[in-house]
């Protein structure tokens, strides 16, 4: 590997090229993102997830071109036309585009204009009217090229002809190509207009039926949004500069003077722009915004699903879970703490008294039986009648009842996952069972479901799949591995994402674990199928095994560090037990004494922290949350209005807030806070807990129009609380008495024996 693509890269993320080599080494030696900046910090020199992708992907890039490059040298090589010159100027290429405009005259390709004319043999005249001499004549020039058996019959023939070679010659020329593709990138304008006899069917494109934008200044939404309006065939989309501006910084390269010939030339220059270079770098151009515009919203996607998977986990609870409807019914799931299904029922609440009140008791006696503690309602259609219901049938107050984001959830029932693990039970049994286990452990649930399903996306069916897939595998990976795994309660999909494991070692340990029974220590992952000492060391600092022997296998010390640590023991006359219980024995730790080449003081640093909170979780702590009771759908909204929400999706252009109506109301970029931050989108994330007021509604066409201007970033999580509290104190009746939670559920089930 060239370490000029190093110090390229270096260069690029602002960091030394020994961080760059040596993260690389990693790389190609098997070492995974999560990994490496957890557990080679001396070696990186500290570099985050984020920088150590960036050179993953960036290198990838670079040997790409690399490739590219060496076949391009391979084909010039084998036309005998590679020169010494011609060789530096393909290895300094420093972009793919540079390298293509290189290759271009060189490049084989189909029978073009300028090929007949040279089969006509009138390259020769081409030349002499590229040099532009002062003086000649061009009419007598010509003549000498008439052949009736090249079928050159005139004059005018043959200086056309003539044309096509110059055009063709001007179009393969490197440097005017990058000067009009920065003319394109600085100047063009992005316009659209609607396609005749189109115009009822694309209404939803109605913005754009005359729409002019400078391609500097697009956002990549809109960008996305015109490529999909063309690609559906509702509209007409151009990306080009005034065409003045580009014949004339053709003319100061290629014509020499006023010349007979130099007006051939300008002539020739015209067409080449008009019908070959200008459709070509629009087409390049457009990948190349394409390409950005893609990366921005895989961006907003990849931040958003993180939000959502990292959000606060109420833990392992009895569940009672609730998928609403309305004809067909609530389909009710009881789920232990483990996440294991117990039951399952359907109630019809909205279809009479009778139904209502048989639904009443089915509720209550679920809760009494399986001493239920929080009960999960989907937030699909129903879900706020379901809601209200449930809220008003008396149940004991520390009974939490929380609306569920389902997005996904019928993905995932319909998956070979769901399947696998509820073979069965149909579709509405498995759906309630996804949305209870959302509301224990997102993380856990959310896995199961391919991203593109969850719904926090923008444009993510009109963006480069590939890309976008590997973006949300690495989400997905740095989520799990960030929180880690209990080994031996983890599904296999769980297992999957982490590091150093796959599908089939995940499959291999969940096969030996119901073999075997539970993992005692983290050495016998070891005995696992096809668990070699690489994917081990990859993956064992990310795995956790509650009450095991060690007390370190259930932290994120790796393996390899234990014997410093139980130096440390040693050292301070204690166990590791006494490490991890005694605040003031770890403070009389001298971390410079176990400093070695391999463990730095950052390891040993982030040693000492694991020791004083061991398998902590990096999530937030769950907080409950209500809609505003009485508000369930968008009839029931009124400019002005303040109201709790959750944030469900984060856009370049906003953010959309759940506030319980069946439809999400968006909060402009311009209406998400009071202070000025330098992105206002920072101050939003999914899943958060916000104050919105309603200020325009349009109910026939469901848009809602919120604003967060009363609430700046800075206090948005004390007055998000506060509302929140507020919004609770609404909708939950007063405690009828003092006692117990336990005494409540044990009248129930005496009312229900």
């Amino acid at each position: 590997m060239s370490i000029f693509h190093f110090q390229l890269i270096a260069k690029e993320l602002s960091i030394a090229t020994r961080q760059v080599e040596a993260t690389v080494d990693l790389l190609d030696g098997g070492g995974t993102v999560p990994f490496i900046s957890r557990y080679r910090k001396e070696v990186t020199g500290e570099l985050d997830e984020v920088q150590i992708t960036a050179i993953r992907d960036r290198i990838e890039q670079l040997r790409e071109l690399d490739k590219r490059r060496e076949a391009i040298l391979k084909s010039i090589s084998d036309q005998a036309k590679l020169t010494p010159e011609l060789q530096k100027s393909i290895e300094d290429a420093k972009t793919m585009s540079e390298l293509e405009d290189i290759y271009l005259p060189y490049k084989p390709k189909r029978r073009t204009r300028a090929t007949i004319a040279r089969e006509k043999g009138l390259e020769p005249l081409a030349m002499l009217i590229m040099n532009q001499p002062p003086k000649s004549n061009l009419q007598k020039e010509a003549q000498l090229y008439l052949s009736d058996e090249k079928q050159v019959n005139s004059v005018d023939e043959a200086l056309a002809g003539a044309r096509d070679i110059i055009a063709e010659i001007i179009n393969e020329d490197k440097d005017a190509r990058a000067k009009i593709r920065k003319l394109f990138m600085e100047t063009a304008i992005v316009s659209s207009r609607v396609l005749t006899g189109k115009e009822t069917e694309a209404q939803k494109f109605k913005d754009y039926f005359d729409w002019k934008e400078p391609i500097k200044n697009i956002p990549s939404h809109r960008l996305l949004a015109l490529r999909r309006g063309e690609k559906e065939g509702f509209l007409i989309l151009n990306i080009e500069p005034e065409t003045e501006a580009a014949t004339e910084i053709l003319d100061k390269q290629f014509v020499l003077n006023s010349s007979e010939s130099a007006a051939q030339v300008k002539m020739a220059l015209e067409d080449a722009y008009k019908r070959l270079m200008a459709p070509s770098i629009e087409t390049d151009v457009r990948m190349g915004t394409k390409d950005s515009a893609d990366d921005e919203a895989i961006k907003v996607f990849a931040e958003n699903l993180k939000q959502l998977l990292l959000a606060s986990p109420m833990g392992q609870k009895n569940v009672l879970s609730i998928d609403p409807g309305f004809r067909t019914g609530c389909k009710v799931v009881v789920l232990d703490k483990q996440g294991k299904l117990l039951h399952n029922d359907v109630i019809y609440p909205e279809m009479g008294d009778s139904k209502k009140m048989l639904a009443e008791q089915t509720i209550l006696a679920c809760c009494a039986k399986y001493n239920i503690e929080a009960i999960a309602i989907g937030n699909g259609t129903a879900g706020r009648e379901t809601e209200d219901f449930v809220r008003k049938i008396g149940l004991p107050n520390e009974i939490t009842i929380v609306m569920v984001n389902e997005s996904g959830a019928s993905v995932y029932s319909a998956s070979p996952i769901a399947r696998e693990e509820f073979p069965d039970y149909d579709v509405t049994v498995r759906g309630a069972v996804s949305i209870g286990r959302r509301l224990m452990d997102p993380l856990a649930e959310l896995v199961k479901i391919d991203p593109k399903a969850i719904g926090v996306g923008q444009y993510q069916h009109d963006v480069d799949q590939n890309k976008l897939k590997t973006s949300l595998d690495d989400v997905v990976i740095s989520a799990v591995n960030a929180v880690g795994v209990e080994v031996n309660t983890a599904s296999k999909q769980l297992l999957t994402y982490v590091s150093g494991l796959g599908p089939q070692l995940a499959e291999n340990i969940v096969k030996y674990r119901d073999e075997n029974g539970p993992f005692k220590t983290r050495e016998s992952l070891k005995k696992v199928a096809r668990m070699g000492e690489k994917a081990f060391e990859q993956s064992a600092g990310f795995l956790r095994i509650r009450d095991a022997i060690h007390p370190l296998d259930a932290s994120s010390v790796h393996p390899e560090a234990y014997n410093i640590v139980e130096k440390m023991a040693t050292d301070q006359n204690c166990t590791v037990g006494d490490l991890i219980k005694n605040d003031a024995v770890r403070k009389a730790i001298d971390l410079k004494k176990y400093v070695t080449p391999t463990f730095g003081l950052p390891t040993l640093q982030d040693i000492v922290k694991e020791l004083a909170k061991p398998g902590r979780d990096p999530r937030e702590k769950f907080e409950t949350f209500s809609f505003t009771s009485g508000v369930n759908k968008i009839q029931d909204l009124r400019v002005g209005m303040k109201l709790p929400g959750i944030v469900t999706n984060v856009t370049n252009f906003g953010a959309f807030v759940d506030i319980g109506v069946h439809q999400d109301g968006l909060v402009h970029v311009s209406q998400l806070s009071d202070t000025f931050v330098s992105d206002p989108k920072t101050a939003v994330k999914v899943a958060q807990k916000v104050m919105v007021t309603v200020t325009e509604l349009d109910i026939d066409r469901k848009r809602i129009a919120l604003s967060m201007k009363d609430t700046s970033a800075k206090s948005n999580t004390t007055t998000n609380s506060k509302s929140n509290n507020q919004a609770k104190k609404k909708v939950e009746k007063e405690p009828e008495s003092q006692i117990s939670f336990q005494e409540q559920l044990l009248a129930l089930k005496n009312k229900f024996r």
